[in-house]
């Protein structure tokens, strides 16, 4: 971490405010893409950004939907017969605050820290967005203090998330070593690797941009569009999708859809459907006959008691 401190103190000490003018505007250069590829390109993200929004909106439709998933969705692996009462929903309003109070604490900070800066001649940042590293390079200032604050904040972050998700996968596979069973065993092991992998996709990429920024290039513009672009497009089927109460709402949700197209064209064959679905089947002869005897039975040995 002091090395790069050191690189971009000597960076900043070369540079002189005196001659040059303060910007207060920035231009975002984007991607860099060849032009005669960018529609390729542009059709790429698109898609990516419709999965994301489309993907999550599904889910959203599906809990609103089906009432059993208007709890948690996680299983408590390791103490399942208390998984109600500790998951609690005073609980999850808790977590929930507290990653919108971590996310808005970390923002606030480092956006009173970047004011205190200024930022001389070259306004253009190669980036899609006003990412944090790429701002601290554009300054004329010394930014000693926005580097100490990212590697400590971004670092305690950082270990603490991965340490607390790499430990309770850490339980869940030793509670899974426990079973028996060689089907569940494979089953957790599939589960468990893909949510792994898109972990490890996310904060490798972070850890690229954020604690090696000393200098910027086209591999950071990468991990860039990893954590921001791929990663939330993998979450809702890695994390949601593939669990088995969603599918299920999905099915009913298809279900229900194919009966109200069904009644729109014909509405008398629809309404049978419905009346079959829902109409308890009627006993067959046999069974009725053997309830006849019972209940004759039944009586004949009462009148013998009396």
């Amino acid at each position: 971490m002091q090395m790069e401190i050191d690189a971009l103190r000597r960076e900043k000490s070369s540079m002189r405010p005196e001659n040059q003018s303060r910007v207060s505007q920035f231009l975002l250069l984007g991607l860099p893409i060849p032009p005669g590829q960018q529609g390729v390109f542009f059709t790429l993200f698109l898609g990516m950004y419709l999965t994301t929004v489309l993907g999550n909106l599904l889910i959203i439709l599906l809990i609103r939907l089906d009432s059993r998933l208007h709890m948690p969705m996680y299983v408590a692996i390791c103490q399942p017969l208390h998984y109600t009462t500790i998951m609690r929903e005073g609980l999850c309003a808790l977590l929930v605050a507290g990653s919108w109070i971590v996310a808005c604490v970390h923002s606030l900070i480092h956006t009173l820290l970047l004011v205190q800066l200024s930022f001389c001649a070259d306004n253009t940042i190669t980036h899609f967005f006003c990412d944090l590293a790429a701002l601290l390079k554009l300054s004329c200032s010394d930014t000693f203090l926005n580097v100490l604050v990212i590697f400590t904040e971004t670092g305690v972050i950082f270990f603490l998330c991965l340490g607390i998700i790499l430990g309770s996968y850490i339980r869940i596979g030793t509670i899974i070593l426990r079973v028996p069973s060689t089907q569940r065993f494979f089953k957790a092991i599939s589960t468990c690797g893909s949510h792994l992998s898109v972990v490890s996709l996310y904060y490798g990429a972070l850890a690229g941009v954020y604690f090696s920024f000393s200098s910027w290039g086209s591999k950071d513009i990468i991990a860039s569009v990893m954590y921001t672009i791929v990663t939330p497009m993998l979450n809702p089927f890695i994390y949601s999708l593939r669990n088995r109460d969603i599918k299920q709402a999905l099915e009913m949700c298809v279900n229900r859809v194919k009966f109200f197209k069904q009644q729109l064209l014909n509405p008398l064959v629809a309404v049978r459907i419905k009346h079959q679905a829902f109409q308890k089947p009627l006993p067959s002869r046999r069974l009725l006959k053997g309830l006849v005897h019972q209940r004759t039975g039944t009586q004949l040995h009462r009148e013998k008691r009396k």
